[in-house]
């Protein structure tokens, strides 16, 4: 919960009236106080040191530190509980990060999962919705990617644990009923978001006047997302547990007589990485500094989501255009250019940030 999606989503059920349960290891991937301060956002007050004690914030979400690599205490926790909807959305993420620390991946991104899945498995819910990614179409070349896709050619260890994800849903809904739904997510932004994300590092490239490396040698597509869209879509799934697919024929690989489906999020509309660059630059008022540098170990050039089964299944999501998510990001990081890890000290000093145009 003290994660980016984890955060808004959270946020967004409160306002909606339900009842919310948020769990988190808060490890040190990124800037721990970022975590801190969604959590304060959402009425938790907590410390890089809390311990597994259950705080509870005036709304009435309550927040509890707790590994899901702790299998016990997962499953302990569902069985008090009594969980009507999970929503597993926490992982070890990062593409580059997963080629210097491999092991970080099988430990959060399967067995974590692992104990989930058992958690639910002794403690029936009636919906598990879980974190997938667009890396797990790899080498497919086929665009705009399809959930029909075999996706079996993963460039990534990341990109190889979120399939992994998959298949394992698919048998836990298989064997033992449990109605599971997977949300392939492409490059998610907008306010709280990692500062890992290009959005975060080449805005802070830019106002500290430092180079950004564009990858490929800046020949890079990405199906940016805003967050409110996820969000929305996240919702509606949460509504509809699938049911299984009787008239399966054998083929398909994203339905099934099981429990289980999968969906692309995205914006269905790839956008340059040079494109995102200007974009920033016009919100700054500030041109960038950029040096192209070859395709990195992992990435791949393009994705780009085909959202019909989505919206086929559960209506219509409104998108939010690029320079209008920008915008977006930008009016959060004047309100929060304080607090927040994205702007250096130094030029937190020396300078404040723009208005927008």
């Amino acid at each position: 919960m003290a994660g980016f999606i984890g955060f808004h989503l959270a946020r967004r059920l409160v306002d909606l009236g339900h009842r919310v349960f948020g769990i988190d290891n808060l490890n040190r991937y990124y800037d721990v106080q970022l975590k801190l301060d969604r959590l304060r956002e959402l009425g938790v007050v907590c410390s890089e040191e809390c311990g597994p004690e259950t705080l509870t914030a005036d709304s009435g979400l309550r927040f509890r530190r707790l590994d899901l690599a702790d299998a016990e205490a997962v499953g302990a926790l569902c069985a008090e509980e009594r969980f009507d909807v999970v929503c597993h959305l926490a992982a070890q993420a990062g593409v580059r990060y997963s080629l210097s620390d491999p092991f970080a991946y099988t430990a959060n991104n399967v067995h974590g999962f692992l104990s989930v899945l058992e958690a639910v498995r002794q403690t029936p819910v009636r919906h598990l919705v879980y974190a997938s990614s667009s890396s797990v179409y790899g080498l497919d070349r086929h665009v705009p990617f399809t959930e029909s896709s075999a996706a079996d050619h993963p460039v990534s260890l990341y990109a190889a644990t979120k399939r992994a994800n998959e298949l394992m849903a698919h048998s836990y809904s298989h064997l033992f009923g449990i109605p599971s739904t997977g949300l392939r997510f492409f490059t998610v932004y907008g306010p709280w978001g990692r500062p890992d994300m290009a959005l975060f590092s080449f805005t802070r490239a830019i106002l500290n006047g430092d180079p950004i490396d564009l990858y490929n040698h800046g020949n890079m597509e990405r199906d940016f997302t805003y967050i409110d869209v996820v969000v929305e879509a996240m919702l509606r799934v949460i509504d509809h547990p699938p049911q299984g697919a009787a008239d399966w024929d054998g083929r398909q690989s994203s339905v099934s007589p099981a429990p289980a489906r999968v969906y692309n999020v995205g914006n269905g509309d790839p956008v340059s990485v040079l494109d995102l660059v200007i974009a920033l630059e016009d919100a700054l008022g500030k041109k960038a500094v950029t040096r192209e540098v070859p395709i990195q170990p992992g990435d791949v050039p393009r994705t780009w989501a085909d959202t019909t089964a989505l919206t086929e299944d559960l209506g219509d999501v409104a998108q939010v255009p690029i320079r209008e998510g920008v915008e977006r990001f930008f009016d959060w990081i004047r309100d929060h250019e304080h607090s927040g890890p994205l702007v250096s000290e130094r030029h937190q000093r020396q300078a404040s940030l723009p208005a927008t145009p």
